[in-house]
């Protein structure tokens, strides 16, 4: 990113146009105002973060022998949240600005002269710092009593917990093996910022690792590696990311070690994932909490033992930000007519892009044309998602494509039904998104050549 703030605002700015105007991401209930903290994905918004989720899912599952999927229930018993702490515990320091009546995070008041002030206006008159759970509440059944209060989960990680003896005795599974989730959580955030970042509802792509106690470090340390690999394969260079050890003295009660991995956003660096070393700490409390048996009997060393857990856990929604802000480019080029413009671009990896390829017959009143058209996108649509445009200049349905990040364009022509020769019948342009280079292939070879770049 630009060392210039003002030029790294402008580009958030122009990032936030970009995936309102082409559907990837609107506001929660915009007619009516909207509702803070709550985003809602368009078509192409859902299709990106659709594929983030089932390329994190087939690394982490169908790739590997030693991890098996669940999906646990958002509700869950009062006494989960009790046992792991979140009820009493799960807080934030919060203040209110009794001049512009304001809320914020303690935590993150900017300061001036060793004075803490509002950043909404200015004002350093502001109350004493008070405990905000960020748990949501509800009540399962139809009298709102404490015996039937319940919560939104916050995160996902607890449903594995409770669900470790199940798992183990179904999946027959020895250590180390993991448990992966993908599921919505819910944190009622004094103060969602940062667009889609920081939000109130969202989605967790997370790993519950289980091993020996002495495995603990050295697994950490592969995870650690192992996820930084799954953010350069969907298209996030390692130079983009900052990894940094938490230090011991700030580390959670239950960790004996973690890393953040953290992102270059426009709005500055910001945590992506963590992968932390959780010990034995919520097996152990479940075990203690409920009374029933999360231990694992080693038949080979016949011990028995409470195993430890590594912890990859990542945000969805702040992954699907980092992946559009990365892509997001903007160049001058030259149009067919020889006049300079603006090209905007999303450089998203082809795996991860909406959109794998646009379909253009040359013509619109063209039948011949349009008809092969049709064909084509009928051949590519059993294996990728695929956009038929029939409508402008094909020079402006190439950028609309590209706005959007589609990496290849086929644009059916003369040549494809054969009206200036046979040697060229049957094949299409092939138009490449990064290089705007072209080329001539065979429809018959399609389905591989595009296949292949975006698996």
């Amino acid at each position: 990113m630009s060392e210039d703030p003002k030029a790294n605002a402008l580009r958030m700015e122009k990032i936030v146009s970009l995936c309102k105007r082409r559907g990837f991401i609107f506001q929660s209930s915009e007619i009516y105002g909207g509702l803070n903290g709550c985003w809602d994905y368009g078509p192409l918004g859902t299709e990106l973060k659709r594929n983030l989720k089932d390329f994190w899912w087939r690394r982490m599952t169908r790739e590997r022998d030693d991890i098996v999927g669940l999906d646990a229930s958002i509700l869950m018993n009062r006494a989960v949240w009790k046992a792991s702490g979140h009820e009493e515990t799960f807080t934030d320091p919060m203040v209110d600005c009794r001049q512009c009546k304001a809320r914020h995070r303690a935590d993150q008041l900017p300061e001036k002269n060793g004075v803490k002030y509002c950043p909404n206006c200015g004002g350093r008159d502001l109350t004493e710092a008070r405990a905000f759970n960020l748990m949501f509440r509800t009540h399962a059944g139809p009298v709102e009593t404490d015996d039937n209060l319940v919560y939104l989960r916050p995160e996902t990680a607890q449903g594995i917990f409770v669900n470790f003896k199940n798992v183990l005795d179904t999946s027959r599974k020895k250590l180390p093996f993991g448990i992966a989730q993908i599921g919505k959580a819910f944190r009622n955030e004094i103060n969602p910022r940062n667009y889609t970042f920081r939000s109130r509802e969202f989605e967790q792509m997370e790993l519950e690792y289980f091993c020996r106690p002495e495995q603990g470090m050295e697994l950490l340390e592969y995870w650690l590696e192992e996820r930084i690999k799954f953010y350069e394969d969907i298209g996030i260079l390692r130079d983009k990311l900052n990894v940094l050890k938490v230090p011991d003295a700030e580390l959670a009660h239950y960790s004996k070690g973690t890393y953040d991995i953290e992102y270059h956003f426009p709005f500055g660096v910001q945590e992506l994932e963590g992968v932390a070393y959780r010990t034995d700490f919520d097996l152990k409390t479940h075990m203690e909490h409920s009374g029933k048996p999360l231990d694992y009997f080693d038949e080979e060393t016949k011990e028995k033992f409470i195993p430890h857990v590594i912890e990859p856990s990542a945000g969805v929604d702040r992954t699907v930000l980092a992946l559009i802000c990365e892509a997001f480019d903007e160049e001058t080029v030259t149009d067919e007519k020889g006049n300079a413009e603006t090209r905007t671009v999303l450089r998203l990896h082809p795996r991860m892009a909406p959109v794998k390829c646009g379909v253009f017959p040359l013509l619109k009143n063209k039948p011949e044309l349009v008809a092969k058209a049709r064909e084509v996108v009928a051949l590519l649509r059993p294996d990728m998602a695929v956009f038929y445009d029939e409508a402008g200049a094909i020079g402006r349905r190439y950028r609309r494509q590209d706005e959007i990040g589609t990496p290849f364009g086929v644009t059916i022509d003369f040549d494809t039904i054969g009206e200036r020769g046979v040697e060229l019948k049957d094949t299409v342009t092939l138009r490449h998104r990064d290089t705007m280079q072209q080329e001539r292939v065979k429809i018959a070879d399609l389905p591989t050549r595009l296949r292949d770049a975006i698996r």
